[in-house]
Parts: C-alpha cells; structure tokens; sequence
C-alpha cells in the first residue's frame, strides 16, 4: 500500500483544525485566515463556502493541493506568493516572486492623490496631467491611479523588466490604459509629470523585520543608508522632472520621515502633508 492511499479521509472543517494547528506550532498569527485562504484557493471556492460546507470531504488531489500549499506557509512564504495575488485598492493584483506585496499603507498614497487632483481637469481645457510610478513592481499604485482618476496619463517605470511583465499583465487584466518604461528611478523617463508616486525600497538590513520578507525580492525591499539611499536619489531627481507645482508621493518609514523632510528642501520641495507612511512635496512654483 503506498503513502497516498494511506491518507485519512478528511473534510473540510477537519483539515482546516489541523491546519490553524499546525500555522500557530510555528508562530503565525493569522492562523484561522491563512488556513481558509489556503484551502478556498484550492478548491475554487470563496471562503463562504468552507463555513457552509464544513462536513464536505476533500478529494485526495484537492487535499494533497493543499497540503503542498500549507507546507509553503508553515515555510513562511508569504500567503500572496501562495496563492498568486493580494487585494489593493479593492482590486486584484498578480503578484510573483519579482515583485514586492502590496500592502495596505500603500493605499494612502492614492488617497492623497486623490485629495490633492482637481475634479474639473477637463473642463479646463488643459493638457492631460501626467503621472510617474516610480519602482512600480506589480502596478498597484500606478494602475490603480489611472482607474481612479482616469483622465490622468500614467506611466509606470522600474529598473527589473520581471517587474514590469507582472505590471503590464495587471493593466491588461484590469484594462488600464498606461505606459511601461524600464528605468532606473527617473532616469529615462523623458518627460515633465505633474505626480510622481514612489514605494521605493526603504528598509534597512539591520532593522527587524517578519520572516516573509526573506521571500520577496531584496532589490524592491532594502536601501543602504538606512534604507534612504534610493530615496535621496529620487529627490535629486524629482525637480528636474515636475512641473512647477508638481506633487511627489513617497513611502517611506515613519522613523524616515523627519531626515526626508530636511533633505527635501536642499532640492526646492515643499512638505505638504505627511499621513501614515506618506509624505507628500510639492515642488516651487520658481
């Protein structure tokens, strides 16, 4: 008799207690959430489901599906990497290995835009406002500001073409009109925008951090200079590429903030408002 036929036969409330077990043995907080992800993915099936349906039994296939899956995340990789996308903006975003999570202090920058973009764009008349994503990975901030602000043209730039093929798929699949460059930072971006928005990599080696992040990609995750070196880089950059009163959105640790700020003025931006992780600088008029 092989190992598979072995196998209890189990249903799904009874693999769901086994995995939320075995989640918290290795620390995981989000025990019941993950399991239920998890499982719902792997039988095509929205979460709903598994409560009204706990005395249903899982086919062999569907079970070892899952128990690959939860042995991923016993590993720690993260539930988005798992299961292959993560929710921003009320939209679904692919995301592989190439690219960072999204993550919900993100939404804030498009909340600023929002606030700070004037509703009557097209009753004045005036050339398409422009947006920069810079370090766009898989879109979420560039593509989401096009489909909440749809008159504004949109570019998203980053220095990992990987990054970029993740981006352009998520434009497709959520039928965005934007435009694609591979750059590093602003340097081939050609034109003058009226926004820039960038969750650049900001964190530093030595700070502690979640497991999960072992599994996203180092170039879109760390900075030297105590994570502001890239950060520095594109405030060098910015003026030269914003148009006069032009706005630039970045992400950044809060403990980042204040040295950010000061840095800012030496290159002619302003602080307008700072809200969770986000400053926004605005560029003088001059």
């Amino acid at each position: 008799m092989n190992a598979k036929s072995q196998l209890p036969v189990l249903a799904i409330n009874d693999w769901l207690r086994s995995a939320t077990t075995q989640l918290a043995g290795v620390g995981i907080s989000s025990t019941k959430l993950d399991a239920e992800i998890i499982l719902a993915h792997t039988i095509r099936q929205g979460r709903t489901y598994l409560h009204a349906h706990g005395d249903e039994l899982l086919s062999d296939r569907l079970r070892e599906i899952a128990d690959a899956r939860l042995h991923l995340r016993l590993n720690r990789t993260p539930i988005a990497y798992i299961i292959g996308h993560k929710e921003f903006y009320g939209r679904r975003f692919h995301v592989t290995p190439a690219t960072l999570i999204p993550r919900p202090e993100s939404e804030t920058i498009i909340d600023l835009l929002k606030e700070y973009t004037p509703h009557n764009q097209s009753l004045l008349q005036e050339p398409a406002r422009r947006l920069v994503d810079v370090g766009t990975g898989s879109g979420c901030l560039g593509i989401s500001a096009k489909l909440e602000l749809p008159d504004l043209d949109v570019t998203l730039l980053d220095i990992s073409q990987h990054a970029l093929v993740v981006a352009e798929g998520n434009a497709r699949a959520l039928q965005a009109d934007v435009h694609t460059l591979k750059s590093n930072l602003l340097a081939n971006y050609p034109l003058r925008a009226d926004y820039i928005l960038a969750n650049l990599p900001y964190v530093d080696t030595t700070w502690e951090r979640s497991p999960e992040t072992n599994y996203e990609p180092a170039l879109a995750l760390f900075a030297d200079n105590q994570g502001l070196a890239l950060i520095y880089k594109l405030l060098e950059q910015a003026p030269a590429c914003l148009r006069p009163n032009g706005l630039l959105f970045i992400e950044a640790d809060p403990r980042q903030h204040r040295v950010i700020t000061k840095m800012a003025k030496t290159y002619g931006l302003s602080h307008q408002i700072t809200r969770d992780f986000i400053i926004c600088l605005k560029k003088d008029a001059s």
